[in-house]
């Protein structure tokens, strides 16, 4: 049977939720992502005929494309609807451009949400396929092509092969180099802060912090000054007691929070779930698609979650009024809903919030449908969105001033009137306790004074949330994009994660510090916002495309042939501050296939190599090498070296000798009759994983470190340790935590 109309998506999954809703006259089929893109052997851009991109079909696409063209030939009108944003679009475009020689009828079909009602709207008010919004991809293409293209053989020349420069991701490098030259310069400084304990008439203790003296704020800078103040306090107390001399109380409001776009869900996601960018979106993905319900089939359970407005749709709003109305009472519903402010003015407002999709389905009715990470997600987005809708949280906060002769100390507390949306979305609150009853002239006896000793901070090392929410207040990115950006400086060995934060390898510090100082002002974060503003004035028809690539290629020219000319190599090697221990010659900075490292300047004939490390200012030093054993081959020492998938051991004699082995953990491998040690190893993607020496020929593989400790409850040989805020020694027998 021939059917009347086709649905052309990007995903498999999508055409499984759709086919349940749209009935036997419509046929579905996948285009699976982009079926066109840029040559991958040469520039593909025509720079001399207003920057056309010469797009290709993509190899291994093109039986999709002829499955496509012929299920169009059978259909009366053909439905184009990959996701509903630029990429999306470029789908789309380049879908129609091979199916226009059928003369069908083509429309772009904008699919929200993937439940029957959205789907049934979108086919109700089909679209015309947005010219401008693919121009603003065409011209983000050619952007990145363009970057990518001349920098990357640049760096393979001055550094390695295999390296890699982009638009976006090199600004991305830049800020996280530049918060560690920040954590680098930073010298701490002593500060002390002095509380006293106060008893009150009924028993109960008042905690108060020194605040002035005669009016002069304090702030002792030495373990003596303090010490001062506390002595001096304690006779002022002595002598008179201490006198409670204003108590101020104000209603505070909390508003509640807006809901999710993909940015806010993916640092929220980080934050309490510890979910790379990239995790996230995979799993929002799979519930935007559709997930298979008993009795129903698949159904999408949130709207399309690359979205950067907090719009929700009039009936969305009601849904959840009536539902917070069931679930909290009346109380916690407000008169109107909430209006939430879009952060950034450029926002396609057509686009939703992320939002369940559908208000008969609570988190707990999905608890055994679900896995328990999808599961997890869910929640989070259908309580973000109800708190969204609710009434704020009210609080009483109370400020009470201690007058002690010329001194005042200040008590600060707060107590919850009404939790308003904090019923449904608990939120990282900086506790402040609730006071206990205090009248002013209320006189207060000394139990104890604590002097507390601080050091200030240097400012945190970026984490995937925190570096995803400062490219979005610079304006750099866009929700398509922030995950891939995370991902990519990460593949690319640029950055690395240490205890949930990126830190900078020192492949990465030098990328950066030769990208910056050859193209200054073309990974400035000032100047990506700026051309991602361009972009956004081409999607709305307020730029010319050709024009905003013509100005950003001369730029980026002229940039290239300087960093021709003065660029540093570092395959040649870089003079650094250090001479060779072996020989006196100055020691060069040079690149690897195994990474960064330091030689002779005389080399080959003083063959003298050796890994370095950094001070705090990030000067170069020697690492000392630590001595490991003997090597079985020469005799020598093995010393601990780095490559490519990690720490190895190494003869010090390289390279007369190239002994080699993998860093053991003292645990053997518990395979029966394997014989084989576990040793520590990094993956191509820079995830540490732990497997068996004698791999391949043993597959055993462990991605938490084993300890050679037995098990106190059950005897088992080894231990594992999990690494992060709730790690600690645990039993792959009997699965118990062992605490220490």
């Amino acid at each position: 049977m021939e059917k009347e109309n086709l649905i052309v998506v990007e995903s498999p999954t999508k055409v499984r939720t759709i086919k349940k809703v749209v009935g036997p006259e419509y046929e579905v089929c996948a285009s699976v992502g982009h079926v066109k893109d840029l040559p991958k052997s040469r520039l593909g851009v025509d720079v001399e005929n207003g920057f056309e991109p010469e797009y290709e079909i993509i190899p291994g696409k093109k039986k999709v494309i002829s499955q496509i063209k012929r299920l169009a030939r059978k259909a009366r009108t053909i439905y184009l609807a990959p996701d509903p944003d630029r990429e999306g679009e470029a789908i789309a475009w380049h879908i129609a451009e091979e199916l226009r020689s059928l003369k069908k009828p083509l429309k772009r079909l904008l699919l929200y949400e993937l439940t029957p009602r959205g789907i049934r709207e979108a086919l109700k008010r089909p679209a015309e396929l947005d010219p401008l919004k693919y121009e603003a991809q065409r011209a983000r293409r050619v952007l990145d092509r363009l970057v990518g293209y001349h920098l990357s053989p640049l760096l393979w020349e001055k550094v390695k092969r295999g390296l890699s420069a982009g638009r976006v991701q090199s600004v991305a490098l830049r800020l996280i180099c530049e918060r560690e030259a920040q954590i680098r310069a930073f010298h701490p400084e002593e500060y002390w802060t002095i509380e006293a304990e106060f008893l009150l008439p009924s028993g109960e203790s008042l905690k108060a912090v020194l605040e002035t003296k005669k009016g002069r704020k304090l702030r002792p800078q030495k373990e003596s000054e303090a010490q001062a103040l506390v002595e001096d306090l304690r006779q002022v107390l002595a002598e008179q007691k201490a006198r409670i001399q204003a108590v101020k109380r104000r209603e505070v409001r909390r508003k509640p929070p807006a809901p999710f776009i993909t940015s806010t869900l993916q640092q929220e996601a980080f934050r309490r779930f510890r979910f790379s960018a990239q995790k996230t979106m995979r799993l929002a993905q799979r519930l935007y698609e559709g997930v298979e319900l008993p009795g129903e089939g698949p159904v999408g359970l949130i709207t399309y979650m690359r979205t950067d407005s907090v719009r929700l749709a009039p009936e969305a709003k009601q849904a959840a009024r009536k539902l917070i109305s069931q679930l909290f009472g009346p109380d916690f519903v407000p008169e109107r809903p909430p209006q939430h402010r879009t952060r950034r003015p450029s926002a396609q407002e057509a686009h939703e919030a992320i939002r369940p999709t559908r208000f008969d389905l609570p988190p707990e009715a999905l608890a055994q449908v679900l896995s328990p990470d999808e599961h997890r997600l869910y929640a989070l987005i259908w309580r973000r969105f109800l708190a969204s809708q609710m009434t704020p949280a009210l609080f009483e906060a109370t400020t009470a001033e201690i007058q002690a002769g010329p001194y005042t100390l200040v008590a600060r507390g707060r107590r919850l009137l009404h939790a308003g949306f904090l019923a449904a979305y608990e939120v990282e609150e900086e506790g402040a306790p609730s006071l206990p009853p205090l009248e002013e002239g209320l006189e207060l006896a000394l139990k104890d004074i604590l002097p507390q000793q601080h050091f200030t901070r240097p400012p945190a090392r970026y984490t995937e949330a925190t570096l995803i929410r400062t490219l979005e207040e610079k304006g750099i990115g866009r929700p398509s994009t922030y995950a891939q950006i995370v991902s990519t400086i990460r593949e690319r060995g640029y950055v690395e994660s240490v205890a949930g934060s990126l830190r900078p390898t020192e492949l990465g510090l030098l990328v950066n510090e030769l990208l910056v100082k050859s193209f200054e002002d073309l990974i400035r974060p000032e100047f990506t916002a700026q051309m991602e503003a361009f972009l956004d004035e081409i999607a709305a028809g307020k730029a010319d495309r050709r024009g905003v690539l013509e100005n950003f290629y001369h730029e980026l020219m002229q940039a290239l042939k300087r960093a021709e000319a003065e660029m540093a190599s570092l395959k040649a090697g870089v003079p650094v501050n250090l001479k060779c221990p072996e020989c006196g010659e100055g020691l060069l900075l040079r690149v690897g296939r195994s990474g960064p490292f330091l030689a002779c300047a005389r080399w080959p004939e003083c063959r003298f190599t050796a890994d370095y490390e950094r001070d705090e200012e990030g000067n170069f030093r020697l690492k000392e090498r630590k001595e490991y054993g003997t090597c079985p081959q020469c005799g020598g020492a093995l010393v601990l070296r780095g490559g490519r998938f990690g720490e190895f051991l190494a003869c010090a004699n390289y390279p007369k000798c190239r002994y080699t082995r993998s860093v053991g953990t003292g645990v053997a491998c518990p395979r029966e009759g394997c014989g084989g040690e576990i040793v520590k190893r990094r993956s191509r993607r820079g995830k540490t994983y732990y497997a068996c020496s004698r791999a391949p020929e043993c597959d055993f593989v462990l991605w938490d470190e084993p300890i050679p400790e037995k098990c106190p409850l059950c005897g088992a040989p080894f231990l594992l340790l999990k690494r992060g805020r709730r790690g600690g020694k645990y039993c792959p027998h009997c699965k118990e935590k062992i605490s220490t």
